[in-house]
C-alpha cells in the first residue's frame, strides 16, 4: 500500500498527465487466445515490419530451441549463459549486415546502454543527434561523461560541436532511420565529419534493418560497412520479429564490450527461443530481399493515401492537431478494426502529435489500401472536430 507523501505525489503526477493529455495504458488489443496468423484486427501499430513473428520457420526455430535449451539461458553470458544458439545468432547477423562481429544483448535498449557506456568512459564526451532514441539519451546519462546534442541530421552543426572538442575522445550517436519523422540520417556526411575529427560514430539501425538496403540496413545500402570508427547497434524485435538486441562491430570492439559493458556482464543471456527466432529471421531476410521491397511499397502506398511525404522506414506518421485528437482518432480506428499507434508529447521531438501507421510486408495490398483510406477519413474527421 502506498500512503502519505508518496500517495499524494503519485496523485499529483496522474492529474498532470490528464491535464496534458499524455495518459498511457497497456490494453490487450489482439486477444489472449488469438491463434497464430488469425489476427482479429488489422495491425498497423506494431513493429513487426516483415510479419516474421508469425513466420512458420521462425516459430519452429523458437520451439526447437525451447525444447533443446529450456526457457532461459539461466545465467550471464560470462557464466553459463552463452549457448550455441547465441553464437549462431551472431553469425547470422554478421551475414545479414556484412559486419565483422556481433554481440547479442537481451534487448535493443540494453545494446545501446552497453555500447555507449562501455565505449565512452573517463576522458570521453558524447554527442547525440537531437532526435536520437530515448535509449541513447539514457545511455549518455548513465555513461557519467559530459554529453550534449547537435541539431537533427545536421553534419555542419556536428562539425562545429566536434571542433569545440578538439583533442577530446568523442562518441557520436545517431539513428539510421528515425521512427517519428521517418527521415534517414545523412550517414555518408556524418561518417566524413567524424573521420575528420577522429570521433567514433554509433549508428542505431533499429528501423533500418529489414527495410533499407534490401533488408541489410542503411549502413549496408550506403556502402559504409567498412567505414572507419563505425559501430552499429540494432534490435531483434522489429523486422526480425523476435526480442533482443545486438552490437555489430570489429572483433576488438566486441572483446571490449564483453569485458566492460555492464548491460551485458550483469544481465542474463538472451532467452534461447528468442535467439533462435531472430537467427532464423535474419537468415530469411538475407535470403529474400523481396520482403524489404514489399514493406517499402506498402509504406509508399500508405503515405500516398494519407497525402504525406513517404518516410524512409516502415513507419509513416500523420500529424494531428492535438494529443486529444490523435488519441481519439486512434480509438476510433480501433473500433473499426484497425490498430495504429499514437505519437504524442513528450515522446515526439518536435512536440507535434501524430498517428503512427506501420507498413507490413505480410499484408495484402488491398487490405493496406482499404486501411489507409479509413485512416485518412478518420483523421480528417478528428482534425475537423479539433478545429
Amino acid at each position: 500500500m502506498i500512503t502519505g507523501a508518496w500517495e499524494a505525489w503519485l496523485a499529483e503526477r496522474a492529474d498532470l498527465r490528464r491535464v496534458r493529455g499524455t495518459v498511457r495504458s497497456d490494453p490487450v488489443l489482439r486477444g489472449e487466445a488469438r491463434p497464430r496468423g488469425g489476427a482479429e484486427v488489422l495491425d498497423l501499430a506494431s513493429n513487426d515490419y516483415l510479419g516474421l513473428s508469425q513466420d512458420e520457420q521462425v516459430v519452429a526455430a523458437a520451439h526447437e530451441a525451447l525444447d533443446r535449451y529450456g526457457a532461459s539461458a539461466t545465467a550471464s553470458r560470462l557464466v553459463t549463459g552463452t549457448l550455441p544458439v547465441h553464437r549462431e545468432l551472431e553469425a547470422s547477423l554478421c551475414r545479414l549486415t556484412g559486419q565483422p562481429g556481433a554481440l547479442a544483448f537481451s534487448t535493443g535498449y540494453a545494446a545501446n546502454l552497453g555500447a555507449l557506456t562501455a565505449l565512452s568512459g573517463r576522458g570521453a564526451e558524447i554527442l547525440l543527434d537531437a532526435h536520437a532514441h530515448a535509449s541513447l539519451h539514457d545511455a549518455a546519462r548513465m555513461s557519467r561523461v559530459p554529453h550534449a546534442t547537435f541539431a537533427h541530421s545536421d553534419p555542419a552543426d556536428l562539425d562545429r560541436e566536434l571542433s569545440r572538442r578538439a583533442g577530446s575522445r568523442v562518441l557520436v550517436a545517431v539513428e539510421s532511420i528515425y521512427s517519428v519523422l521517418g527521415d534517414a540520417a545523412p550517414l555518408p556526411d556524418l561518417v566524413a565529419v567524424c573521420a575528420r575529427h577522429d570521433a567514433l560514430l554509433v549508428v542505431d539501425e533499429a528501423h533500418g534493418i529489414g527495410v533499407a538496403g534490401q533488408g541489410r540496413g542503411l549502413v549496408a545500402e550506403l556502402g559504409l560497412v567498412d567505414a572507419p570508427n563505425l559501430v552499429v547497434t540494432m534490435t531483434l524485435s522489429k523486422s526480425l520479429g523476435s526480442q533482443g538486441g545486438a552490437v555489430l562491430a570489429p572483433p576488438t570492439v566486441r572483446e571490449h564490450l564483453v569485458n566492460t559493458a555492464r548491460s551485458f556482464i550483469f544481465d542474463t543471456g538472451l532467452a534461447p527461443a528468442a535467439a533462435a527466432a531472430a537467427r532464423a529471421a535474419a537468415d530469411i531476410v538475407a535470403a529474400d530481399p523481396r520482403l524489404a521491397a514489399r514493406v517499402r511499397a506498402h509504406a509508399q502506398a500508405i503515405a500516398a493515401t494519407l497525402a504525406i511525404d513517404p518516410a524512409a522506414g516502415a513507419v509513416q506518421s500523420l500529424p494531428m492537431a492535438s494529443p486529444e485528437a490523435a488519441v481519439a482518432a486512434c480509438l476510433d480506428l480501433r473500433r473499426h478494426g484497425v490498430l495504429v499507434g499514437c505519437f504524442r508529447p513528450p515522446s515526439v521531438p518536435d512536440g507535434i502529435s501524430r498517428l503512427r501507421v506501420t507498413a507490413r510486408a505480410d499484408l495484402a495490398p488491398a487490405d493496406v489500401a482499404a486501411a489507409a483510406q479509413l485512416i485518412a477519413d478518420v483523421a480528417a474527421d478528428h482534425r475537423g472536430a479539433a478545429a
